[in-house]
């Protein structure tokens, strides 16, 4: 269990603290002690089991005037309540002493409450151990006009470890409204939409749908669209309208809009059965708010869509054009809103259903990397440059599980892959430096298409390196609907042996004798009738992540112990479940592969991979189990026997690394 800090302010509406909440239900689902500070208005917030709730003296302020601070009486903020916040913010998180600290959009914005939060930076910074230190921001933000906030800005990010972006970049990259420069692109981890209500008012298939549900958000910003509604509703006698307004809309206005609405039309407060409303209604008016949107990504209501402009707020506009051009709804521009034209909408053909395949899942997918980052071996470096080491990664699992093979009397082998190599780049001259000080001979796998003449020149006078088939192109040829394979069964027989023997000749005329025929198909996903074909073509191994039924002719080592947790956007993987998982290999036999990707690794995998590789490898030197091999000796046919197989280490008493090798390995 970690403990977690997660520091909101909302201002405007109450999107914010919902978003936050979300996270901080999730990281209390999953075991981890949370602190949730806000600093807006006090909102009733159900279903809070786990999280501590720490209200600040709360601020507001009326329309979009986000730089003029009102207290709850609308009178302008004190300097002593300021002072009061940013001393209750640091309080709050010298009780907690989280291991990680979440600030919901700053500083991407909340410039206005600088101080208090450049307090808590602070105090994150100066505390032993430091915790780890993450922005949290929606698919869309607010640009300033002026270049210098922007650089401010990023020169605040130099403190964070990562930016948790909720939003799908398949769907909304972040760079369509902030400018991504190159220190933030590697801070970026990407979660999916954080929904509120997850799996709640989905309707039925084919179960038929009635009635216009009108919404407007939760503040007063959503009031021009009610009252258009209402007037359309007039206008529309032959259709049933329901209205709901926020609970910030003020009594007297929420009594016109209740007292000038049609038979036709029902105008009531927001209802907390929103989305079961939705999952119902032939047709949705809404503004294009987060939460909103995610509603109706769930539901799958259609929808007519009105963004809130006002202020020169762009953020809802980008959403709501970007649904439209994914075909998913239809845009009414807020300056084009009256009465006629929103009537005129709701009486034309219905816009499209929301079928979808954005990912929903922020929650689950922000707690699976701020978990990963946890357990990382070190986040990304400070403002200063200095990394802020966590703890050691715990070996236990995987030694026990070495012991008990040795005392089987199984020597265990290791091997060390390598995958999507095209160029000598720092990042291979990274790999190649890890593998002379370690002693580990690496087999990287080599894209032949891609594949430059650099890569074989810096290879020359490189010992214990050989080179495998990593596909032809690294080309996605399966559906949209499928899991990415070049090598998959989805196409004919015979095109995968014509690309199989394609990669092949391409590697061996531009790889050179380092080549190993040695197919590793990418993704390590292939057809199941595709290595039966291998051996005709010339191949003599396959390495993928798990073995498949023997075939004459072709040796077989794989690969699955991963490091990066591609699934969570990139980065370290949770150490302990990477060693479990080799653990686990031990324990089932058979050559035991270590899997890198040099060209996207992050500093903590980097470390981790050194951490581990040197445990191993003083283990071997010590002459207990494992084996470190080459792959030229373990795709040789027949296989060579330990002691003929070069660059291996036997792990024989008293030995050392082996630092070169002159084995061939054509």
């Amino acid at each position: 269990m970690s403990r977690i800090l997660i520091a909101v302010t909302h201002l405007l509406g109450a999107g914010h603290l919902t978003r936050a909440t979300a996270l901080a239900r999730a990281f209390a689902a999953a075991g981890h002690a949370v602190t949730l500070v806000s600093g807006g208005m006090p909102v009733a917030l159900p279903r809070l089991d786990g999280v501590r709730l720490v209200q600040l003296p709360p601020l507001r302020i009326i329309g979009t005037a986000f730089t003029t601070l009102l207290d709850p009486d609308g009178v302008a903020v004190t300097a002593e309540r300021l002072v009061a916040r940013r001393d209750g913010l640091v309080a709050a998180f010298a009780e907690a002493a989280p291991d990680a600290v979440i600030t919901e959009l700053y500083p991407f914005g909340r410039r206005v409450l600088a101080p208090e939060f450049t307090a808590l930076v602070e105090a994150v910074q100066t505390a032993a151990p430091r915790p780890l230190l993450l922005a949290s921001i929606r698919d869309i933000l607010a640009t300033p006009s002026r270049r210098d906030r922007i650089a401010g800005t990023h020169a605040r990010l130099a403190a964070y470890d990562a930016v948790l972006v909720h939003g799908d970049p398949g769907f909304l990259p972040l760079d369509a409204s902030w400018p991504i420069v190159e220190e933030l692109a590697p801070r970026l981890r990407y979660t999916g939409y954080v929904d509120e209500g997850e799996g709640e008012g989905v309707s039925a298939p084919g179960e038929p749908r009635s009635g216009i549900v009108v919404s407007g958000g939760s503040s007063a910003a959503g009031l021009p669209l009610q009252e258009a509604a209402v007037a359309a509703a007039a206008l529309t006698p032959a259709l049933s309208w329901r209205i709901l307004v926020g609970r910030a809309v003020p009594e007297p206005a929420f009594a016109a809009l209740r007292e000038a609405a049609p038979p036709n039309a029902i105008v009531e407060r927001a209802r907390p059965d929103f989305r079961a409303l939705l999952a119902g209604a032939a047709l949705s008016v809404s503004q294009t708010g987060y939460n909103t949107v995610l509603d109706l990504l769930r539901s799958g209501s259609p929808a007519v869509l009105v963004p809130f402009e006002a202020g020169h707020e762009t953020e809802q506009r980008l959403r709501a054009e970007t649904l439209a051009a994914h075909g998913l709804a239809r845009v009414l521009p807020e300056d084009a809103l009256t009465a006629e034209s929103l009537a005129d909408a709701v009486r034309a053909a219905p816009p499209p259903g929301m079928s979808h395949a954005i990912a929903c899942d922020g929650a689950r997918r922000s707690v699976a990397i701020v978990e990963e980052m946890l357990h990382a071996v070190s986040p990304l470096p400070d403002r200063n440059g200095a990394g802020s080491p966590r703890r050691s990664p715990d070996f236990t699992p995987l030694t026990e599980a070495l012991d008990r093979a040795a005392d089987e009397g199984r020597r265990v082998t290791l091997w060390w892959r390598d995958d999507d190599a095209v160029a000598h780049t720092p990042a291979l001259d990274r790999l190649l430096a890890l593998a002379a000080r370690t002693g580990w001979p690496v087999a990287l796998a080599a894209v032949p298409a891609r594949a430059e003449p650099s890569l074989a020149a810096r290879l020359t006078d490189e010992a214990g390196i050989d080179c495998l088939v990593h596909g032809l192109a690294h080309a996605d040829h399966a559906s949209p609907e499928a899991r990415k394979a070049e090598f998959g069964p989805h196409r004919p027989l015979a095109a995968l042996r014509a690309d199989a023997a394609e990669a092949l000749a391409l590697a061996r005329a531009r790889l050179g004798p380092r080549l190993l025929p040695v197919l590793v198909p990418p993704w390590n996903r292939f057809a199941p009738d595709l290595p039966a074909i291998l051996p005709g073509i010339g191949y003599r191994g396959l390495s993928a992540a798990a073995p498949v039924a023997p075939v004459p002719g072709l040796a077989q080592a794989h690969a699955a112990i991963d490091p990066v947790a591609w699934r969570s956007g990139g980065g370290l993987a949770d150490p302990d479940g990477i060693v479990a998982r080799a653990a686990r290999a031990v324990a089932a036999g058979g050559p035991v592969g270590l899997l890198t990707h040099h060209l996207v690794q992050d500093e903590a995998t980097w470390e981790f991979c050194a951490r581990l590789f040197d445990h191993l490898a003083d283990r071997a030197a010590k002459g207990r189990s494992p084996t470190i091999s080459r792959a030229a000796a373990l795709f040789a046919n027949p296989p060579l026997p330990v002691s003929q197989a070069g660059p291996i280490f036997r792990g024989d008493p008293g030995a050392s690394p082996p630092r070169e090798d002159s084995t061939a390995s054509g």
